[in-house]
């Protein structure tokens, strides 16, 4: 329909989805200025003419597109604006002061803080999938809209408690470890918060204590006895890239997924650190690696291998991602030791062998596996103990070495 052929006012519907477009953009006078455009690539959008009450000049104010907003629904809208200009009040200045209050509103939602929060983050693609994915299946559906400044410290625990009893739909357990690291992911928001002025106390402090812990069987071990032959096995592996990976783990033990989601630009290879960032940490504060002579010559090897990638352990469909983290766990699987010994359970060998034979360090120790520790002390202990921690790990290296020639008695459990 041409805007010509339009006979009656207010228009109807039916005319209103009808009308053509032209050249230029045109006006229709739907009654009492509120005027109905049509643009020339089509869109439709509904305008009032009215008098700013400030200066008593003509104006325009918008009042939405169709068919978002349709005939009745324009009306509607055209009487209260005429309403507030009645009271003095321009439209177009308090639909500016709405707009502001709601952008305002919305920049203290938690949403909004974990989106700022990500930015500062240097993960892997698997580490944000996996933080950002259970933080939007877990908290922001309650939490996301929320005013963050608001939220108690009662709420946050309730919530954390309902997340660790909801069930894995695979193994019909509680996930009570998704509760931990998700609990872990908000403290450490609120730390960003209250850095950057935007929070004034983290509402997340101390509740760890108050959840439950998760059970690990990622710990799983072989017995004293068995490592020697353990570390023959890993010796002959056939694929190069994930035996030297096994070697790393048994010989630095650090968390697995710290070594296989690795990059070669954390190392200093002629200082011998690897500096490992603090997003990649479990307890969020980067942690300084002595590399000792055995590791610095198998990264040699590695480099030969994988240089050509950012990771230390490339997957093999893409030079830009790690491998999966199930590379050591299935190595481990075809070596025999698939119920015996998991990647992580080199952390617990190391433990207790050097707990056994550096028992008057415990502080070094616990230092050489990055457990945090609460306070002041906790923030400072890893560095001051940098130069006994290299020490103490090339004596396990050496160990190590050692034992898997069979030239070493094994240390008993305390």
């Amino acid at each position: 329909m041409k805007k010509s052929d339009v006979k009656s006012y207010p228009m109807r519907d039916t005319v209103l989805g009808s009308l053509e477009a032209e050249e230029k953009e045109y006006r229709i006078n739907d009654g009492n200025n509120l005027h109905f455009v049509v643009h020339p690539k089509g869109n439709k959008r509904w305008e009032l003419r009215y008098k700013k009450p400030s200066t008593g000049k003509w104006s325009w104010v918008g009042l939405g597109t169709y068919p978002e907003v349709g005939g009745s629904f324009a009306r509607k809208k055209a009487d209260e604006a005429r309403k507030l200009i009645a009271q003095g009040v321009d439209p177009v200045v308090q639909k500016a002061e709405v707009r502001l209050a709601t952008l305002e509103q919305g920049a203290f939602t938690f949403q909004q803080l974990a989106e700022e929060f990500y930015l500062t983050k240097t993960w892997t693609p698997d580490t944000k999938a996996r933080n950002v994915g259970a933080l939007n299946n877990h908290v922001m559906p309650t939490m996301g809209k929320k005013d963050y400044r608001n939220i108690t410290k009662q709420e946050w625990h309730g919530l954390f408690q309902d997340i660790q009893k909801k069930l894995n739909p695979r193994t019909g357990k509680p996930i009570i470890e998704t509760g931990q690291r998700v609990t872990a992911l908000v403290r450490e928001m609120y730390d960003y918060a209250e850095v950057t002025g935007k929070a004034t106390y983290n509402p997340i402090t101390n509740l760890h204590k108050y959840l439950k812990k998760h059970e690990s069987n990622g710990m799983k071990h072989v017995s004293d006895e068995e490592l020697p032959a353990l570390l023959r096995a890993i010796d002959k592996y056939p694929a190069l890239d994930t035996r030297i990976g096994l070697k790393l783990l048994s010989i630095i033990f650090s968390r697995p997924s710290e070594l296989r989601e690795a990059t070669w630009g954390e190392f200093d290879l002629e200082k011998g650190i690897w500096l490992i960032p603090a997003s990649r940490m479990k307890m969020g504060k980067e942690h300084k690696v002595p590399l000792v002579r055995q590791v610095l010559e198998l990264l040699q090897e590695l480099k030969q291998l994988t240089g050509y990638s950012d990771y230390l352990f490339p997957s093999r469909t893409s030079k830009n991602k790690p491998k999966s983290d199930t590379v050591f766990i299935e190595a481990l699987k075809r070596m025999g030791y698939g119920g015996k010994q998991n990647p992580h359970g080199f952390r617990h060998i190391a433990s207790t062998i050097l707990n056994n034979q550096f028992s008057d360090k415990p502080q070094v120790v616990e230092a050489c596996l990055a457990h945090a520790k609460d306070g002041v002390k906790g923030t400072y202990d890893k560095a001051t103990h940098f130069d006994e921690r290299k020490v103490m790990m090339q004596w396990y290296a050496d160990y190590l070495e050692k034992l898997a020639d069979e030239n070493v008695i094994q240390f008993k459990k305390a």
